[in-house]
Formats: C-alpha cells, structure tokens, sequence
C-alpha cells in the first residue's frame, strides 16, 4: 500500500516525524502555518537543534519523498493519513492540556477532506480525544469517510532520529480495521524490522504516553530523593543507582540524581495526567507527590548552592554551565536553569553562563546573565563553577587551566560529571550530589564495576 501523509505541525515531533517517514520511503508534507520556518525547511535547513536532522531533511528532498508547505488545505485532498503534531500545551490555572490547537486542525481539515483519510493525533491528548474527534468531524462533514486514531510519540531530545526509527515500540491505537491496516502499512518498515507494534484502542493509546511520562518522571524523583539520603549518611548514590538497576524489574535508566526534570514532556504531562485524573474521579495521588517534590528540587538546589558558598551571594560571582534542560538540545522549556538561576540573581549572585546549543534561546528567558563563548571563558574571576547540563564537552573540562581560570577553585556539579577523588586530586573544592567520600574507594577495592561504567 503506497500511502500519502500530510503532517500538520513542522515543531519538534511534526518534523522528526515527517523526516522519518520520508526515511523509511514514505511520501510526507509537513505543513506549518509559520512562512519563515516553511522557507528554512525548503533551504533544507531544520529551525531546531536535532543531532542528524538536517542531513535527514535534504535526503527526503532529495530523493522527492519530503515536503513543506504553508497550504494545509491543498496538502489534506490527496493525504491518505493526516497527522496532528500541533502543542497541547499546560492550561492556566489546572494544567489540564489545551486542545485549541488540535481543535482548529480539524476545523482546518474537515471542509476539504477527500476520500477515505485517517486522521491520527501524534500530539500529546488527553483520553477519548479521538472520539470526541471523530463526533466533531461528523458534525462537520457528515458524509466525509474518515476514522480517527491514535499513534503517541516517544521521542527523547538529543536522540529523537534514533527513537524514531529503533524504537522500543510504536503504540498504535484504533477501533477499526480500516484504520488499523493503514497504521500498520506504515510502520511496516519498522515491523519488518522486529519492533514491538502495540495495537490497542484509542483511550489506552492516549493513555500510554501520560502513564509512561509519569513513570520515568517518578524514577527521577525517587532518585532524587536518594541522593538526599545518601548524603546523610556518606553514601553514593550513583552505586545505589547500579545496585537497584541491576534488577531487572527496575532497570538502569532514569536513574542519574541531578537537579531536577525539565523539558517539553515531563512537567507537562504530569501535570495534564493530574488533572485529567482528577476529572475522571479516579485522583493520582503518586504523580502529584513527584510533581510537587521536582517543583521542590528545583529551589533546593538553588539554596544548597548558596550555602556552599558560606550563606550570602551577596558579591558573588558564579559561572554556570549549561541551561538547556538537558544536553543534545536547544530546548529550554521548564528548564531547571529558569528556576535556579533567578533565585541566585536574586540572593546577590553574578551569572556568567555557558551552553553549547541554548544561549540564543536562553537570553531572553534569563535577562541579567551575562553569556560567555566557552566554558573558560565563562570561568574567568568566578568564586565557583556550577554545573547545570550534562553535555560531553563538560565531561572533559582541563581541569588544570579551569582551577587557574576560576577566581576560586570551587566546583559545584549538579549532574555528578566527576568523580570526587579526581577533583580533589586536581585542587578543586568538589561539591556534587549524593555522593559519599568513602564509597568509591570501598568500591574498587573490591573489585566491583563502578555506575558509571553501565551506561
């Protein structure tokens, strides 16, 4: 089955998505009503930072499977399957998600629909999303043939190519036939591929994206929470991490202590699932408590920092790096850094930042904080050194010309990048998060695989 897909929404996941598709030798439009992003995506050029997007957009132009246009009603005739990959983002006041968007596509759509079409919500929806869909297509267009179903995305930023095309499943939801047999001819190239297709309906499709969002969210937190403990009693949280995730039923990721979660999915789908929970009358009392605890851990942070530095910022100089909310993106959405940073400003503290992708969409968003070209740079005069991001170039830092850099050999490292021996070794004052002093001498004395090497 040769099949025409029209993507509306060039974002994030519409993007990746349509560039993927066109990969696997689909012919895909991804249509956006933003005329400056249509013109950098027909130059080939992606308007976000994704390791690998760029040469896969020219590939699907190249080889005439990819597309972009501003003309959503001309690309929906002769589409086969229309996707919506439009933001669903938190409401004011409850956080329940706001569907104007998906509502105003298929408003968009339902007057030039054209034989049979299966629209699929890629976008992040509450439950029974679909059906109220398909009810306000058949007031709509009453005759038009069209089913409605569901196909959650999973992608991570930093890695989104490779989730998408060696994914750990693909969660299709339908309550047709029809419907089913165009999903599955889709996704036949990753099916032939041996991964795991789930089939199910619509309502547990759309469900499966919160419950899994919350579940990782929830390992963070707990780890999180460890860490705390762990530094009551000079223990390492990261061989905790490896002694749990050893187990099978628990599993090693999502299990790095840090300063909390961020990003486009986690804050706001657990929020969304509290309140669609809540409407629902069945209440998720866990997904709060880890909602709430990141809200938390976010301002603690900013007040360990504070005390490492003696109680007062006042005079301050601290040099940051990284504020995306993790590495491998340009994103800065519920960044850590947007809570932290603000707090230290405001106790007295001088910001002088480095991040390798999210400077220019940071500094509107951190007004106050003075950007830097490197990492050194950033250094220079500072009484201390945070570490708020986990890219790879912080990893491998000179660690001999950043104690000369630094006004004060001070290392705060919120994503325990180093190994506390070796900081001090080089002259540092090493401050990171749930870990011990004793553990990882203990560790290797025995002979045991340090955390760090599992991943």
């Amino acid at each position: 089955m040769q099949l025409k897909v029209t993507i509306v929404g060039a974002g994030y996941v519409g993007l990746v998505s349509a560039a993927c598709f066109a990969h696997l030798g689909t012919s895909v439009t991804c249509v956006d009503r933003d005329r400056s992003r249509i013109d950098r995506l027909e130059q080939g050029e992606s308007p976000i930072f994704e390791e690998g997007l760029d040469e896969l957009i020219l590939e699907g132009q190249q080889r005439g499977l990819l597309h972009f246009s501003t003309d959503l009603a001309a690309k929906v005739a002769d589409a086969d399957l229309i996707f919506i990959a439009v933001g669903t983002p938190s409401s004011k006041g409850d956080g329940y998600p706001d569907m104007a968007q998906v509502e105003a596509v298929a408003r968009a759509i339902a007057p030039v629909l054209s034989g049979y079409t299966v629209l699929v919500t890629k976008s992040t929806v509450p439950a029974g999303t679909g059906r109220w869909l398909e009810t306000l297509l058949r007031e709509l267009r009453p005759d038009a043939d069209v089913d409605v179903a569901s196909n959650p995305e999973f992608l991570r930023e930093g890695c989104a190519i490779r989730d998408f095309l060696e994914p750990d499943r693909v969660v299709l939801g339908a309550d047709n036939e029809r419907a089913r047999d165009h999903l599955q001819a889709l996704y036949r190239p990753l099916a032939d591929r041996a991964v795991p297709v789930v089939m199910t309906t619509r309502e547990t499709a759309e469900l499966i994206k919160y419950a899994g969002n919350a579940f990782l969210a929830t390992k963070i937190t707990f780890i999180n929470e460890m860490a705390d403990l762990c530094e009551k009693f000079d223990a390492d949280v990261e061989v905790l991490a490896r002694g749990i995730g050893l187990d099978r039923r628990i599993g090693p990721l999502f299990l790095k202590a840090g300063p909390g979660y961020g990003g486009s999915c986690f804050p706001k789908d657990t929020r969304g699932l509290i309140t669609i929970a809540e409407r629902a009358g069945a209440p998720t009392r866990l997904v709060e408590a880890v909602n709430s605890i990141n809200e938390d851990r976010k301002a603690s942070m900013a007040e360990r920092i504070r005390g490492l530095l003696g109680g007062s910022l006042e005079g301050i100089t601290l040099a940051v790096l990284g504020v995306t909310f993790k590495a491998g993106t340009d994103d800065m959405r519920e960044a850590p850094s947007l809570d932290i940073l603000p707090r230290l400003q405001a106790a007295g503290a001088a910001i002088q930042a480095y991040d390798p992708a999210g400077m220019e969409h940071a500094e509107n968003l951190l007004p106050g904080v003075s950007w830097h070209e490197d990492a050194y740079d950033a250094a220079t005069g500072a009484d201390a050194l945070v570490i708020l991001t986990e890219w790879s170039q912080f990893k491998a830092l000179d660690l001999l010309r950043m104690r000369e850099t630094l006004g004060q050999p001070m290392v705060i490292d919120l994503r325990n990048l180093y190994e506390p021996q070796v900081m001090r070794d080089a002259g540092f004052v090493y401050h990171s998060v749930g870990r011990g002093s004793r553990t990882k001498f203990i560790e290797r004395s025995l002979g045991v695989v340090s955390s760090d090497a599992a991943e």
